[in-house]
């Protein structure tokens, strides 16, 4: 029988009194946010690597939707005087392009996450849910040049905000923000084992524009369909360009109560606020769904 010599013996008083966590338990997105600094790295990395080698650099995230808006304002709303009882018709369809942007880059850039960053999941004991919230997070960040332009374009043409705007725009924001990470949590967890679903995702984003009232007013929707107008306001994204073009493009215009009364739903924010609760159980339901995938993510890749 061994006997443990007295001064190497384990004193009780320094055993940490802490509960056991078995090895590799995972916080999920609780994980992710307590790892700030990866987090950072993350998106660091990604902005990084988009622009290297350029010699405008983050210059160029400000030429292109400028770039973009000008098209949208001269040619489509002047040139082709594309729905000429739309007033601000560029500002109308930016606005509404901002968010579907947003939405469009966070999903197929998440979806393809996991895949692409193959050799740290691999290697590194990390929140995998990290990718694709990196993803949406950088974005994001390219969604601020948009509002920079439209902000400016707006005070040139006599925009006046408003703080119900200034809801609208940060509830939209938001619908966006956590859609799009619900479903590129799905997306990057379904790639991994079929590499269709980034196709499918890519396939998908075509219809985002079209299925979102930016090159038509949604009161058009309104006329058409009547009552059934309110299934068309189903689309999360649809409703986020709304609440956006509440913000920008309606006290872009000379009477702001005529333009809510014509081509405002009267539901608005409800809506908004509905489609935010189900964005919220969406995504724990796909935290979910993900942390019972990614035990195969090392086997699959």
């Amino acid at each position: 029988m061994t006997h443990i010599p007295v001064d190497h013996a384990v004193d009780p008083a320094r055993v940490p009194d802490a509960p056991l966590v078995a090895p590799g338990a995972r916080g999920g997105l609780v994980d992710v946010f307590r790892r700030r600094y990866l987090l950072k790295l993350l998106v660091r990395k990604e902005i990084q690597a988009r622009y290297s080698g350029s010699f405008l650099g983050m210059f160029w995230s400000y030429v292109q939707p400028a770039a973009r808006f000008a098209v949208y304002f001269f040619v489509m709303g002047y040139i082709l005087a594309l729905h000429k009882n739309v007033e601000m018709f560029g500002i109308h369809v930016f606005a509404g392009l901002v968010f579907v942007h947003y939405f469009t880059e966070t999903f197929g850039a998440g979806t393809r996450s996991i895949v692409r960053n193959k050799a740290i999941v691999k290697k590194m004991s990390m929140p995998r849910e990290m990718f694709p919230v990196a993803s949406m997070m950088v974005s994001a960040f390219h969604v601020v040049p948009g509002l920079v332009i439209l902000t400016v374009a707006g005070l040139a043409v006599g925009w006046t905000p408003d703080p119900v705007g200034l809801a609208a725009g940060l509830l939209g924001f938001a619908i966006v923000g956590v859609w799009g990470t619900a479903v590129a949590l799905l997306f990057s967890a379904a790639n991994v084992f079929f590499r269709d679903f980034a196709n499918i995702v890519s396939t998908l984003t075509i219809f985002v524009t079209f299925s979102c009232p930016m090159i038509y007013p949604y009161s058009m929707v309104d006329d058409r369909f009547g009552a059934a107008a309110q299934f068309y306001l189903l689309n999360p994204v649809a409703e986020a360009v709304l609440l956006n073009q509440r913000f920008f493009w309606v006290g872009a215009t000379p009477d702001p109560e005529a333009t809510i009364a014509e081509h405002m739903p009267d539901n608005l924010f409800a809506l908004g606020f509905a489609h935010l609760g189900v964005a919220l159980v969406v995504l724990v339901v796909a935290q979910l769904v993900f942390a019972r995938l990614e035990d195969k993510f090392a086997e699959r890749l």
